[in-house]
């Protein structure tokens, strides 16, 4: 049997806000505005299941709104803010005002190099590149 690779910080098992056709605003300054999911990177469900995504899970997703450069492009993003509410080890429920995502190339990195409003804690935990450029981490 193979040996799995071990991740500094693995996939958070949080309770899933985001779905294929969710709108989501872009928090950088890369030039697009709106997001439209279109899929999950490294999702695995039952079959004919809406791919679900939570904080930190990368996502396809197409431009809708933003510089005429970047839209109708289709990009990577990860997920940093989620409406629905989640729950921390601690017991504590979190919960955002908005579905927000940055942009990252193949590699990981962000495509801005600033982010508007605060990202989540486990996103900044995930992804460290992205936790270096946000001004408020909750």
């Amino acid at each position: 049997m193979p040996k799995r690779k071990a991740q500094a910080f693995p996939k958070m098992k949080g309770t899933p806000g985001i779905q294929t056709t969710t709108r989501l605003i872009c928090a950088d300054n890369s030039g697009a505005r709106i997001l439209e999911v279109i899929s999950v990177i490294g999702y695995k469900g039952v079959q004919r299941r809406q791919p679900k995504a939570t904080i930190g899970d990368v996502v396809v997703a197409t431009v809708k709104e933003g510089t005429p450069k970047m839209r109708k492009q289709i990009v990577r993003a990860v997920i940093i803010r989620q409406r629905m509410p989640y729950r921390r080890k601690d017991g504590s429920w979190i919960q955002f005002e908005d579905n927000a995502a940055v942009l990252i190339n193949q590699e990981g990195e962000p495509l801005g190099s600033e982010i508007r409003g605060p990202i989540a804690r486990e996103a900044a935990r995930r992804w460290p590149s992205i936790g270096r450029i946000a001004k408020i981490v909750v």
